[in-house]
């Protein structure tokens, strides 16, 4: 496709710069692109418009495509229309915490091109609910949008159900889910929400309170559980085991890992942080496949990690995932990779002889 031959052209000048740098100077190229009349009329275009329709009803909520934008590339909510006009079937912003805070210190972002991956130890670097709602109000949603949210760095675990009840009722009214991030390794103390007791309060709280927001508004919003693929096979039964007795809506699987599968004597792979792209997508894969064991497709999953292609989703879908998630895969293969990853699996689905998606994959699945 020409917009792939064009994004690898310029990629090896944005790659030239430093990953943060070269990720702000896009979005502020972007910004000023979509102050012209019509670019947005013309970026649909030359990727929405070619995307052929493959609609998926996850949550409850109906997305035009299983192709998802994972959260942590606009955090602050200040990109949705350009990001939405790229033909992404849902974008998920944040993670959003309650306060604002800067994130760890820089360098906090690394590329590793020979494996397409990345290590990032941003911290949840955000302006804080309040501006991120400021933001989103100003902008178009053409998709469904999922918010992320997360506990401020300085809020001590044990007192971290507050922040995300908090989160939980600023931004209730305004997404159509919403994604609990218990599993950055960015954070300290994070993920040790995933264990049992802990894991317990927390959802116990926000379906509490998700219970009183849908009577106070008269919608209800799905909520999602982010987890880590660094987890064993005792820890994902509890998980599995929790969300059901909890009614949750979904599983977001997964977070970046804190191993270092298949680097080998790669320069950077000493660099904390959590890596994501091409050498996550096993260790991300089993672990959805391992969830959707125990689940038996009571409760949806969202894959995510390693997704460069229409292969690696419909793996991810085959495992058991009902929609699918990138980001890094976006960094590397530039905003064709929605339409190249939709358009392969409306191709396997016509192959099939399905008449959907869903039935393609149930067909696949047994």
């Amino acid at each position: 496709m020409a917009t792939r031959a064009l994004y690898r052209l310029l990629r090896p000048l944005l790659f030239w710069l430093p990953a943060e740098t070269s990720h702000r100077l896009i979005f502020s190229l972007l910004d000023l692109l979509y102050r012209l009349p019509g670019a947005g009329s013309v970026t649909r275009a030359l990727f929405t418009r070619r995307i052929p329709a493959l609609p998926v009803t996850v949550m409850g909520l109906h997305f035009p495509n299983p192709v998802g934008l994972a959260a942590g590339l606009d955090k602050n909510a200040e990109h949705l229309g350009p990001l939405a006009d790229f033909g992404f079937g849902h974008i998920e912003l944040g993670t959003v915490t309650p306060r604002p805070q800067p994130g760890n210190l820089r360098p906090r972002l690394f590329r590793l091109p020979r494996h397409a991956a990345l290590i990032n130890r941003m911290g949840f670097n955000n302006v804080g609910v309040e501006k991120f709602l400021d933001h989103l109000a100003k902008q178009v949603k053409h998709c469904p949008i999922g918010i992320n949210i997360g506990k401020n760095r300085d809020t001590p675990v044990e007192r971290a159900v507050e922040d995300y009840l908090a989160a939980l009722r600023a931004v209730y009214v305004h997404a159509d889910y919403v994604a609990v991030n218990i599993s950055s390794p960015n954070t300290a103390g994070l993920r040790d929400l995933q264990n049992r007791d802990q894991l317990e309060e927390l959802l116990r709280a926000l379906k509490a309170e998700q219970s009183t927001l849908a009577e106070k508004h008269g919608r209800y919003v799905p909520i999602a559980l982010k987890i880590a693929p660094d987890l064993d096979d005792a820890q994902i039964a509890a998980i599995a085991g929790l969300v059901l007795d909890y009614k949750f809506d979904a599983v977001i699987a997964t977070n970046t890992t804190i191993t270092r599968p298949v680097l080998g004597q790669e320069p950077l792979s000493h660099q904390t942080g959590g890596l994501s792209g091409r050498p996550l997508k096993r260790l991300s894969t089993e672990i959805i496949r391992k969830l959707h064991a125990h689940l038996q497709g009571n409760l949806p999953i969202i894959g995510v990690g390693g997704i460069e292609n229409a292969d690696d989703a419909w793996e991810k879908l085959v495992a058991g995932a009902g929609l699918v998630q990138v980001y890094t895969g976006l960094i590397y293969e530039g905003p064709g990779i929605v339409q190249n990853i939709v358009q392969g699996l409306f191709e396997r689905m016509r192959a099939s002889g399905a008449d959907s998606l869903a039935e393609a994959v149930t067909r696949a699945r047994k």
